[in-house]
């Protein structure tokens, strides 16, 4: 038998231990708010507003529970309708207010479903992208290089091109046909359909979450005293439109979180604090802004 209990002081230390690295890299503490969900289980929101650095950035732990699968989690896995579920994860998002350093994104989470007189079904899911503003090629492949060996343990190269590409497609805005940005990692079900142990599966979720510091913060010490005016900032809110679309269409997380009556402050601290929509906006041909669309906002091989 399953028992989540085994593997929930792992993300809780993960949680932790990202904060404390972002709090020393920032200079301003993050803001502790602990929740209870009334249908079951709750949640430790870390939430920085306002910082030195960061604009606005949450890391998330949530550990909830239910009688009923939500839509979200039951759409492309219909048998599970109806079953007790379990679930728990540590979530991030961090929105620099420098637009030469990206926002990222990095989530890790299991759930298990669970009815009388069947076995359980579990599975792990996770991974991380990067979403910049103005790119610069040598963090871009840093950032999947370090995302590739996280990977590489657990599957070699073939594994991680079915997890890189599997990113490629899952943050992708199909009524805009563009990505919301140079990719990264992404994975689910993993275990789900009993090809993948326990321990392998679990192993791979705690490599990508791990993995997250050394991908993402060499970049923002690099790029973080890089000057900047109101063009990028105008160019960064705009851009923001496209995270906030995504979030609010698409992403299974945010979908699950709200159909499963989660907090919803916490849910949206992904939302970015200053965004911007202009009605078919077009870059200037040739300038840095028409830059990340044409070089980097594509599907390419930068490990």
């Amino acid at each position: 038998m399953i028992d989540p209990a085994t593997i929930k002081p792992w993300f809780t230390e993960l949680q932790q231990r990202i904060v404390s690295r972002l709090e020393s890299f920032d200079g301003k503490p993050f803001k502790a708010d602990g929740w209870d969900r009334p249908g079951g289980g709750g949640g430790l929101t870390r939430v920085i507003e306002e910082g030195d650095f960061f604009e606005r950035g949450g890391v998330n732990f949530s550990h909830v529970m239910g009688d009923g699968m939500p839509a979200s989690a039951t759409a492309h896995r219909p048998e599970l309708a109806g079953r007790r579920f379990e679930a728990m994860g540590v979530s991030l998002v961090l929105h620099p207010r420098n637009p030469y350093c990206p926002t990222v994104h990095m989530n890790v989470r299991f759930f298990v479903a669970l009815a009388e007189g069947k076995p359980p079904v579990w599975w792990f899911g996770g991974g991380m992208d990067l979403t910049p503003y103005y790119p610069f090629e040598q963090d871009i492949r840093h950032f999947h290089a370090t995302c590739k060996a996280a990977v590489l343990p657990f599957g070699g190269e073939p594994e991680y091109r079915r997890l890189k590409d599997w990113c490629d497609r899952y943050f992708f805005l199909k009524h805009r046909n563009e990505p919301r940005g140079v990719g990264g990692l992404f994975f689910d079900d993993l275990g789900a359909d009993g090809k993948t142990d326990f321990d392998t599966a679990f192993g791979l979720t705690q490599s990508v979450g791990n993995a997250f510091q050394d991908a993402y913060l060499p970049i923002v010490e690099r790029r973080r005293g890089l000057p900047y005016g109101e063009r990028e900032r105008d160019f960064q809110a705009y851009r923001r439109g496209r995270y906030v679309e995504f979030n609010l269409v698409f992403d299974r997380g945010t979908l699950f979180g709200l159909q499963s009556g989660g907090r919803t402050e916490s849910i949206l601290m992904s939302m970015p604090p200053i965004v911007k929509w202009r009605y078919d906006w077009k870059p200037e041909p040739h300038s840095p802004e028409a830059e990340l669309y044409d070089k980097y906002l594509v599907a390419a091989d930068w490990a």
